[in-house]
This record gives structure tokens, C-alpha cells and sequence, in this order.
């Protein structure tokens, strides 16, 4: 088993940053895909990036944060980041922390085997 909890989440104003964590423990992440969801108001929990070890880090985004969001994380501290740049209205939302075992990173929700419970993220206009 693995335990994720997000932290960070806060309210900002267009333009302004903000930057996740997110704790695990249970197991090294070492060997984890690890990913970030988000949950914006009426909408489905969508995929917004993820990171796997391929000799380096390599890191996946959806195409709406590309150059605005940067995922990482520090193996030696078990943690996972997000920071988010240029933050919009339409960034508000729920942004979820995730792992799984799999030996591949996935943008599918179902793929995912663990969750953390949440982090409110609201930026406003």
C-alpha cells in the first residue's frame, strides 16, 4: 500500500504561482509512475502530468498547462511537486496526487492504483 497526501493548495490571483506536494509513504516512490489529476467544477477528473525514471526523469502534460506546469520529484525525500506558473481561472480545481505500479505512465484515470485525497487550488479573475 501506498499513502499520497497533497498540501499546498491555496487561493491566488491570475497570473500568480502555486506549487503542490505531495508526501508518500507505505514504499519508496522509486519505481512509481507518479502523476497529478485534477477535478475542476463540473468537469471529470482529468489528466494533468506525470513522471517516470527512463534513464532520467521524463515528464508528460496535458496540452492546456505546456509551459505553465512543471512536475518533479526527489526520490530521497519521497516527495512529489507540482509547480504551476501563470495560473488561470479555468486552473481552479481539486488536484489530486497519484501513483501506480504499472511500467508505464498513462493519462487514463483507471490505470492508477493510488490517490491522495486532495488539494483546492482557486484562482481568481
Amino acid at each position: 500500500q501506498v499513502q499520497l497526501v497533497e498540501s499546498g493548495g491555496r487561493v491566488v490571483r491570475t497570473g500568480e504561482s502555486v506549487r503542490l506536494s505531495c508526501a508518500a509513504s507505505g514504499r519508496t516512490i522509486n519505481g512509481l509512475a507518479m502523476g497529478w489529476f485534477r477535478h475542476r467544477p463540473g468537469s471529470e477528473r482529468e489528466f494533468v502530468a506525470a513522471i517516470i525514471w527512463l534513464g532520467g526523469d521524463a515528464e508528460y502534460y496535458r496540452d492546456s498547462v505546456k509551459g505553465r506546469f512543471t512536475i518533479s520529484r526527489d526520490i530521497n525525500k519521497n516527495m512529489v511537486y507540482l509547480q504551476m506558473d501563470s495560473l488561470k481561472p479555468e486552473d481552479t480545481a481539486v488536484y489530486y496526487c497519484t501513483a501506480t505500479t504499472g511500467g508505464r505512465v498513462t493519462m487514463n484515470v483507471g490505470d492508477y492504483d493510488y490517490w491522495g485525497q486532495g488539494t483546492q487550488v482557486t484562482v481568481s479573475s
